[in-house]
């Protein structure tokens, strides 16, 4: 009887109640029941029961080394042309039984992503992966500087390392300042509200794919966005070339 009352307070909660409130649920409404969370605990094992909702998040402290890196960009997002200012991020996601994490690259001309990576370990090789995706792809720019927050997969020698090697300038957000890095928080916002389930994906490669078709189909592809006057990003780039090549042949 009482395994069926826990599946059933299960079942009300779309599967979102765990042990804890299993417990609390089954103690109120049955006076004559006195359910512990340890019991229920046990119980759910029995019915291969497990909450849907997402376990919190941590980051692990970083035991790299930290360096001073001034905040060259000063919050000045609107910039002129592509390949001017790349701003970079990382994120965490659930993908079935553990944390993922998805380091991004965003152009600020257009807003565009540029370069992405998956891991499940937010450190230095994720960053510059995502990092390297980007310089190839964009054409290996010159006199582009880099700007994230102050994440140990940012100021690691392994990252810096490969920034001097593109020749690319970095750029930090002050320590604690969201605001510093706002397009970045406002992607990563679009993202999870827009597109990834709320409890997240079944695995790592589904969650992989579905975000890469986010990235380059609808966020870049369809997505009005208001900082380009409600154009996609691949838009916005497209009339901005179109323009430069019109203006450089007339010159």
């Amino acid at each position: 009887m009482l395994l069926k009352k826990v599946e059933n307070a299960h079942e009300l909660s779309g599967g979102s109640a765990g042990a804890r409130t299993i417990s609390e649920i089954i103690t109120q409404d049955e006076s004559d029941v006195t359910l512990s969370r340890y019991r229920a605990t046990n119980l759910m094992k029995k019915l291969n029961l497990v909450s849907c909702q997402l376990p919190q998040h941590a980051y692990k402290k970083g035991s790299k080394e930290h360096v001073a890196i001034p905040n060259l960009l000063e919050r000045q997002f609107d910039v002129t042309a592509p390949n001017q200012v790349w701003c970079g991020d990382v994120t965490y996601i659930w993908t079935g039984n553990r944390w993922a994490y998805l380091a991004v690259v965003i152009d600020l001309f257009a807003r565009k992503p540029v370069g992405w990576a998956m891991s499940h370990s937010p450190d230095s090789d994720l960053t510059v992966k995502a990092l390297t995706m980007a310089y190839e792809l964009r054409g290996r720019p010159e006199n582009v500087m880099y700007h994230s927050d102050q994440g140990s997969h940012y100021t690691s020698r392994k990252f810096r390392q490969r920034l001097w090697r593109y020749q690319i300038t970095q750029s930090m957000s002050r320590r604690g300042n969201c605001w510093d890095n706002a397009p970045m928080e406002r992607f990563f916002r679009s993202l999870k509200t827009e597109w990834i389930p709320t409890v997240g994906y079944r695995s790592f490669n589904e969650a992989k794919i579905d975000i890469t078709k986010y990235i380059i189909g609808y966020y870049s592809q369809v997505r009005p966005h208001q900082h380009n006057g409600g154009l996609a990003p691949n838009e916005s780039e497209r009339r901005y070339w179109l323009n430069y090549k019109t203006v450089a042949n007339l010159t």
